[in-house]
């Protein structure tokens, strides 16, 4: 696939996002938009391999910019405030100033990680994203959400800001287990359910295939994910018209569920897709959403090994105080993303108390 490029244009600054193109090519693309006197902190996912970083770190060197590397143990432990303290001592140590950038090379973990401390470091540094999972490829790398988790709720200390370059490399999934190829998964499948009816019916129709690893049959799909998003977070770059909101289908009741066990039990997609279950139920039983069209989302959902229902009951009362500092919570009041039909959302919606409880029952909660 010939690279594809998509951009978003928030106040402050461009913000460039490469689909298809080689991580080695990174280098002379960060020579294009940096100065030759600008210092990069690779950050990298413990899990990501030694080969990559090593690479793209002799690359940099031979561009002329200095560079210094940062190991972060993978997944969502690590998305903490203690955790930034630590980097950014480390980033002191190392005298990085203003005018210095930070590159995120991992999941989405370290994408949200890496995009927080860069957002506050100095009042904020520059920032790429090289993402290397799929749920990062397809969502967590683009749009400038950045934050991290407190004991109270995922991602409720944060702030927006925007990578100047975020490069997709589709063949770096090469090595991802078939376990994060069904985590990623679900957000490729969330797209489909609230955007696209055709990228769904090209999840179905490909799934087999999808699932066993990279292929390039995954390379139009993550650049079609990547466009969806792009052209969202455009319209509303800090989700203030309701337009941004969409993108958290299945993810209101998924953040309780991955609150509830202290991030510990559940991957992110597997989490949200317990939440899509219970939007999908919602959604049938508010806004007339088709039973066939329900029954198409959650066999995709299972096809791809992710969960209907939770592996043991969360106490109702704990669930229920997560949902209600969710953050797009209003003064205590639970809002839904819902479906109309598959490839049409609504955002916004306010759920009866009874028809909440018969959902969060379908799925063990």
């Amino acid at each position: 696939m010939k690279p594809q490029r998509f951009s978003i244009t928030p106040p402050t600054g461009r913000s460039e996002i490469v689909v298809g193109d080689s991580i080695t090519h990174l280098p002379a693309a960060l020579a294009a938009i940096f100065p030759p006197t600008t210092r990069f902190t690779l950050v990298c996912d413990s899990g990501v391999p030694k080969t990559v970083i090593s690479g793209l770190q002799h690359k940099l060197v031979a561009q002329g910019f200095s560079t210094q590397v940062m190991g972060i143990a993978s997944g969502e432990a690590s998305k903490t405030l203690r955790q930034a303290g630590k980097m950014y001592r480390q980033l002191a140590q190392d005298r990085l100033d203003r005018k210095s950038c930070l590159i995120a090379i991992g999941g989405g973990v370290i994408g949200d990680m890496t995009g927080f401390v860069a957002a506050t470091y100095l009042r904020g540094i520059a920032l790429v994203q090289v993402p290397t999972t799929l749920l990062a490829q397809v969502d967590a790398s683009i749009g400038g959400k950045t934050g991290v988790d407190i004991p109270e709720g995922k991602n409720l200390v944060g702030a927006f800001h925007h990578p100047r370059l975020v490069w997709i490399d589709p063949s770096l999934l090469k090595s991802l287990p078939k376990l994060h190829i069904q985590n990623g998964m679900a957000e490729v499948i969330k797209y489909g359910a609230i955007l696209d009816a055709k990228l769904f019916q090209t999840l179905e129709a490909q799934a087999d295939d999808l699932l066993q690893g990279y292929s390039p049959l995954w390379d139009p799909i993550i650049a079609r994910c990547a466009q969806l998003k792009a052209q969202i977070v455009q319209k509303d770059p800090t989700e203030t018209l309701g337009m941004r909101a969409l993108l958290n289908f299945g993810h209101t009741v998924g953040h309780a569920v991955e609150a509830s066990n202290g991030y510990r039990d559940y991957l992110h997609g597997q989490a949200i897709s317990v939440g899509m279950f219970v939007a999908g139920y919602l959604s049938s039983h508010l806004l007339n959403f088709p039973d066939l069209e329900r029954i198409r989302l959650g066999t995709l959902l299972t096809k791809a090994n992710l969960p209907a229902r939770v592996r043991r009951p969360i106490e109702r009362e704990t669930l229920l105080s997560y949902l209600q500092r969710d953050k797009k919570a209003e003064q205590g009041s639970v809002k839904f993303v819902l479906l109309k039909r598959i490839g049409k959302a609504v955002s916004g919606q306010a759920i009866p108390e009874d028809v909440l409880d018969a959902a969060l029952g379908m799925s063990g909660l």
